[in-house]
């Protein structure tokens, strides 16, 4: 473990202590604080800290007056986007399916709200594009309860393991799952859905973004049914959800893509008179509803 004595060290120096450490995956840091001044940062300022530098921030131990962070250097290998030992990159035996994003709260609230947005409570047919194994579906089975009895839902991921995993796990008959690929959904004959959700598929290399998307919402999207996009704003190591997407060409976070498909869906259904908003933070969440007369209250 390597020590350092931070105790009146001011943001520029702490800042640059972990800008120049070398550790190895496994290897732990910890600095020494006193309270005052690790009250005054916050604790958040070290999650954020550790996030940045790929580290696991640990249990913090008071001694007195003073307190000591630990920090644990994460394995940047173990990420499902450098997985390529799986049969399918996002099926049951990749890094990728031991995800669950519903117990990161900084999703589970954004997702929520977002559902909630776009009139939940009255949608009919729901589809999910990139479904995996069922975790959206799930936090709307926690929402409705017994309501989700009168709701169709259908789910299409091309992983065909992770699609078996959710047969098991929403077996009522009104759930239909198929393994899938997008550009091919036209030979499914689904019909069309008054809400369609996709979260961190629609940006995959394979896809035209804004061809499919534009394609989803004409032949898929019922007459004032509501869309909810999930854009990955972070990265997955070791089970960690570390916050900023890796983009291709640089060594930091760039939001330049995102922002890119962000822009275009928000401005592309705002011309079909469709009310926007954008919302999240690791996930950043696009909810587009039609407004009509009997209005959906927002989410308090």
């Amino acid at each position: 473990m390597i020590c350092y004595d931070c105790r009146g060290k001011d943001p520029f120096w702490i800042l640059s202590l972990f800008a120049n450490l070398s550790l190895e995956a496994g290897e732990k840091l910890s600095l020494l604080f006193e309270e005052s001044e690790v009250l005054r940062y916050g604790y958040a300022s070290f999650i954020d800290l550790a996030q940045l530098y790929f580290l696991r921030f640990l249990t913090p131990t008071c001694q007195e007056e003073n307190v000591t962070l630990v920090f644990e250097k994460l394995d940047i290998a173990a990420s499902f986007h450098n997985d390529e030992d799986a049969k399918e990159k996002y099926g049951a035996d990749s890094k990728f399916f031991a995800i669950n994003k519903n117990e990161k709260f900084s999703f589970l609230y954004n997702y929520k709200k977002a559902l909630l947005f776009c009139g939940l409570k009255r949608k009919k047919r729901i589809l999910n594009l990139g479904i995996n194994r069922g975790d959206e579906f799930g936090v709307i089975q926690k929402m409705l309860e017994s309501a989700c009895e009168h709701i169709e839902f259908v789910g299409v991921d091309y992983a065909a393991s992770a699609i078996e995993v959710a047969k098991k796990t929403f077996s009522h008959p009104n759930f239909s799952f198929y393994a899938h690929d997008i550009k091919e959904l036209h030979t499914l004959g689904l019909g069309r859905f008054d809400l369609i959700i996709s979260i961190g598929t629609l940006q995959s290399s394979n896809l035209n973004f804004n061809e499919t998307f534009m394609q989803i919402y004409q032949n898929y999207l019922e007459e004032g049914g509501a869309v909810l996009l999930g854009f990955p704003n972070c990265r997955w190591v070791e089970g960690e959800m570390l916050y900023g997407a890796k983009a291709p060409n640089y060594t930091f976070s760039e939001m330049g893509l995102l922002l890119k498909d962000i822009h275009f869906c928000k401005k592309y259904l705002q011309q079909k008179k469709y009310r926007v908003v954008v919302s999240g933070k690791d996930y950043i969440f696009l909810s587009a509803r039609k407004e009509s007369t009997t209005s959906v209250p927002s989410p308090k």
